[in-house]
């Protein structure tokens, strides 16, 4: 037989191998495709931006909510041969607002940043080199300075 306990928010629920055997009688509930506070992914069946998608990361409520709004409605509703090719100026007001919060928007030079990554790499390299010298001098006797004396 199960037992119920509750520990403060939780709510802990023991069940037995019979109580696993019994097929559930739990009813699922379908969603409703009209209902507007299910929409689900960055466009809306009605071809709308959905400002609320998990997907946005947030940047459409930040400081330059608004500048990231208008340059990303501006590219998604662009007619042009080359998207977005007409709404320059919609996304250097959003890059201007983001360098006047660099804490929330930090910028990452791709030059740096591959450089950064290319060192680091390099110095696990030379660090795993180094590991493997200094293990290899500890498990053998120094043959050069035996020979030299």
């Amino acid at each position: 037989m199960s037992s119920v306990r509750q520990e403060g928010k939780d709510k802990i629920i023991f069940v037995t191998k019979e109580d696993h055997e019994t097929p559930s009688s739990a009813e699922l509930v379908e969603e409703d495709p009209n209902d507007p506070y299910e929409e689900r992914g960055l466009i809306l069946s009605n071809g709308e931006i959905n400002w609320n998608c998990p997907c946005l990361g947030g940047m459409a409520s930040g400081p330059c909510g608004t500048e990231f709004k208008d340059a990303f409605a501006c590219f998604h509703y662009s007619k042009e041969d080359v998207k977005g090719s007409d709404c320059l100026e919609q996304f250097r007001a959003m890059q201007e607002c983001m360098q006047r919060y660099p804490e929330l928007y930090p910028q990452e030079d791709e030059k740096s940043s591959s450089k950064t990554s290319q060192d680091s790499t390099e110095e696990s390299g030379a660090n795993s080199t180094s590991a493997s010298e200094q293990d290899s001098n500890t498990s053998q006797p120094d043959t050069e300075s035996t020979a030299e004396s």
